[in-house]
């Protein structure tokens, strides 16, 4: 039975939340504390513990790097020697800086042998995640393969996971722990994705560009989680994290291979788990921040956008990224071609395997890899359930971010538009937006809303995509 909560207790919940944020905000701050051999700084030149080698990064230095890394800056400035140098000598320094981190992971998942039981738990874990997608239906074509992912590595004996002839290692560091397997997922949901939405009703992207808090309010979490024992991470581990706020598998693994690379593993579990969760997820916080009203509003059809338009669309996406900001254009390019190849309609051939045969290999592999991390010494670790219990945090985020721009533009809007829309702002294409649309139908059967989430749907990707490039272009370059 649906509870229904009066405006009373709905205010309650606001100002509870309220509190818990300002809470957080303040811990954050505090969390950042003082810097190793350094007193009386404040949270502008402070730093997060566990950061203390990471360069820090003031809101001038923040702009600064941003402004540096744009393409226009690129093209129009030419490097000195010694700026070569620097910027030769600090991709080595990252390089090193990577493996050590990798190599201090590995050595703390040795030093934490598995026991039997814990096996037996993953075991079961895996079974019930092949149960929620066979039985409840809840994204089949990801829980499925993860599900089995997390039993055949789990299995005592088999050797799946163990390299480097295990079949799930290989997959894994084929295409997972490289980055690979993600930006073919993304020329694969760009073949897939009808940006007609967006570019009929513009003002959508504010949702999804709303829903994007998730992403950054983590940073806040991150910072607080600090003082739970046993639980460290730095800026880079919390930038990576963050992301798991924009529901988008292979931006939070290109991300965390970029920042985290000993984290991406249970990272990339998390972002899809939570993406196959959305149906699960997303329905008690839409109708917790939403009237029977407002879930009832009807909004007219969509404008016929032209061929023209759909063409030059992702093709101005890609100069823009371009321009402003490089690093995100590995995760954009690749959507771009996607959807160009599947608009301009003269390589029918390429956009029809990009979108079926190879997006479906993709994605079983890249699904058996995930699963393939769901081991007990890399989920059973405090530091792995922080991880998780951030990533749910982002999450409903990023969902209450999305509702609440759609109920804030509806107070200047004369035709206005349904907040569950807004819901669909995080990035799980089409997820959030067939969620969206089934909400809706739930209170009023004639309510289509499917193409007027798909808005914010795909801006959310988009998003997604560039906060990832500006954590990249602040922390990674």
């Amino acid at each position: 039975m649906e509870t229904v909560l009066n405006k009373n207790n709905k205010y309650k919940v606001f100002r509870a939340s309220a509190i818990v944020c300002l809470i957080a905000l303040s811990l954050s701050f505090v969390g950042c504390g003082k810097s190793a051999g350094s007193s009386g700084n404040y949270a502008s030149t402070t730093i997060v513990k566990g950061s203390e080698n990471i360069k820090p990064i003031s809101v001038k230095s923040f702009f600064g790097n941003v402004a540096k890394n744009t393409g226009i800056y690129k093209m129009i400035h030419t490097p000195t020697p010694e700026e070569a140098a620097e910027e030769k000598a600090s991709k080595e320094q990252m390089e090193i800086v990577k493996e050590e981190q990798m190599a201090q992971a590995a050595a703390d998942l040795a030093s934490h042998p598995v026991k039997g039981w814990q096996r037996l738990v993953m075991l079961a874990i895996g079974f019930l995640i092949v149960y929620l997608g066979a039985a409840k239906g809840f994204e089949p074509l990801l829980l499925i393969p993860i599900g089995f992912g997390t039993i055949l590595v789990n299995i005592p004996g088999a050797g799946m996971g163990d390299g480097p002839d295990g079949m799930l290692h290989i997959i894994y560091s084929a295409g997972v722990g490289n980055e690979f397997f993600p930006m073919l997922i993304f020329m694969g949901i760009g073949a897939m994705t009808d940006f007609g939405p967006l570019i009929a009703n513009p003002k959508t992207a504010l949702l999804g560009g709303a829903a994007q808090l998730g992403v950054f309010a983590t940073l806040f979490g991150v910072a607080s989680m600090n003082f739970i024992p046993g639980i460290d991470y730095n800026m880079k581990q919390a930038c990576a994290i963050a992301i798991i706020g924009g529901a988008d598998g292979p931006t939070s693994i290109y991300v965390s291979g970029k920042l985290a690379p000993e984290m991406m593993a249970v990272i990339a579990v998390a972002a899809y788990s939570y993406m196959a969760l959305v149906p699960m997820i997303q329905p008690p916080i839409m109708k917790l921040l939403t009237s029977k009203k407002e879930r009832t509003i009807k909004m007219k059809q969509l404008r016929p956008v032209s061929k023209t338009e759909r063409i030059l669309f992702p093709l101005l996406l890609l100069v823009v990224t371009i321009l402003l900001l490089p690093p995100a254009a590995p995760l954009i390019g690749m959507l771009a071609f996607g959807n160009f190849i599947k608009e301009i309609g003269c390589v029918q051939r390429l956009s029809k395997t990009v979108e079926n045969e190879l997006m479906n290999i993709v994605s079983i592999l890249l699904s058996l890899g995930v699963g393939s991390q769901m081991t007990p010494e890399k989920i059973m670790h405090a530091n792995s359930l922080g991880i998780i219990v951030l990533g749910l945090l982002a999450f409903c985020i990023a969902t209450m971010g999305g509702l609440i721009m759609a109920k804030i533009m509806n107070l200047f809007l004369k035709e206005k538009i349904n907040p569950l829309i807004g819901s669909a702002g995080v990035s799980a294409v089409p997820m959030a937006a067939r969620v969206a649309n089934k909400v809706g139908m739930s209170e009023d059967p004639t309510n289509f809303l499917l193409m007027h989430a798909m808005g914010p749907n795909v801006s959310g990707v988009i998003g997604t995509a560039i906060a990832a490039g500006v954590f990249i272009s602040t922390y990674g370059m």
